[in-house]
């Protein structure tokens, strides 16, 4: 395909115009430098629960919203930390954040048959 910026022969489907996004008769470079990517990238959430963990897949309104959720989600979880998360007044807040839930896989919480 042929991007209408730089008239650069690209591939379309390859992995560093995935990566980049933008339109699809844009190549990857002029995306990058022109800033023409504007979607907002949805952030998946684990957490462990029983033998199986479990996924949200969340959207957010900007890429602020979704690094902060981002910054706050790690440190609660205990993430680089070296501990598993626990409760404590170190806690970032999480009440107030805009999103909404587009997909979930819940882990099976029944642990060796017992309810």
């Amino acid at each position: 395909m042929i991007c209408v910026h730089c008239d650069y022969d690209f591939d379309s489907r390859g992995t560093r115009k995935v990566i980049a996004g933008g339109k699809i008769n844009e190549c990857a470079d002029c995306v990058e430098e022109l800033g023409t990517e504007t979607a907002v990238k949805y952030l998946g959430c684990t957490s462990a629960d029983g033998k199986m963990g479990g996924v949200s897949i969340l959207a957010f309104d900007s890429n602020e919203a979704r690094e902060n959720y981002r910054a706050a989600w790690n440190n609660n979880i205990g993430m680089h930390k070296g501990k598993s998360a626990a409760l404590s007044g170190s806690n970032t807040a999480m009440s107030g954040m805009k999103f909404r839930q587009v997909g979930e896989n819940f882990g099976n919480s029944n642990h060796k048959g017992k309810l």
